[in-house]
């Protein structure tokens, strides 16, 4: 199947256009005439992922590899060191990032992993009402995501009537969050101060935690399609020691 042929489908079910200004979702490596008959798809690349890749396939991730212009390939550091391996073994690379958490991310992990199913979306928000407490959303989260901690700011109030979910890291939209609690990834401290400070309680949990589902969300749209799909992941940076 030509590369472009793949492009056009995934920008059917999620169109690249609809990507954030700052984002640098798309095809990153490759050519349109590219055959491909075998696509891995992962949340990011590292060296483990690409000793896998087989030559002449192509790589369907969540997060960009590319993402600052690059002035040049002269060292052995990140991300040069990895793309120029991609040109060694001809791999070809697909971005869905911002665009693909408004379209599919988001809702599937509200759905699959957390299992809500009644919700709104507001652009990057998913919003739920629900009758609950601070202290059994947690116990919830824990078991959902299997992590025995997670970190947390408590504004004080105990009864939870509506929740707000944004997968990866949401914490410059804390401003705009029109809940009690907010869940996310990659909150900061200062971020913490000014959510309490106006009475919203955030739940901190993961980038990694809650978008390394994006393999499974998007094997499920490529099914029918005559590629090797093969779902595989890159590993958490960070560790509890």
């Amino acid at each position: 199947m030509k590369l472009e042929k793949i492009y056009k489908f995934l920008d059917s079910i999620s169109p690249f256009e609809s990507q954030e200004k700052w984002d640098n979702s798309g095809l990153l490596l490759g050519n349109f005439e590219d055959e491909i008959s075998t696509v891995y798809l992962s949340l990011d690349i590292d060296e483990n992922l690409l000793d896998e890749c087989s030559e002449n396939s192509l790589l369907i991730t969540h997060h960009p590899l590319i993402f600052k212009p690059l002035k040049n390939l002269a060292n052995d550091l990140y991300p040069n060191s990895l793309v120029k391996t991609m040109v060694k073994k001809n791999i070809s690379l697909i971005s869905l990032h911002t665009n693909y958490d408004k379209s599919h991310l988001n809702i599937y992990f509200t759905e699959e992993i957390l299992g809500f199913k009644h919700y709104t979306q507001d652009n990057f928000l998913i919003y739920i009402d629900i009758e609950s407490t601070f202290s059994s959303l947690l116990t919830l989260l824990k078991q959902k995501l299997s992590l025995s901690m997670i970190k947390n700011a408590f504004c004080g109030k105990e009864k939870i009537n509506r929740i707000a979910i944004c997968t990866g890291s949401g914490g410059d939209l804390i401003p705009f969050v029109k809940a009690d609690c907010f869940l996310s990834g990659d909150f900061k401290y200062h971020q913490a101060l000014e959510a309490i400070s106006n009475g919203l309680s955030l739940i901190d949990i993961g980038h990694f935690e809650s978008e390394e589902c994006f393999s499974k969300s998007l094997a499920n749209s490529l099914q029918n399609l005559p590629l090797k799909v093969i779902i595989t992941n890159s590993k958490n940076p960070f560790r509890l020691s």
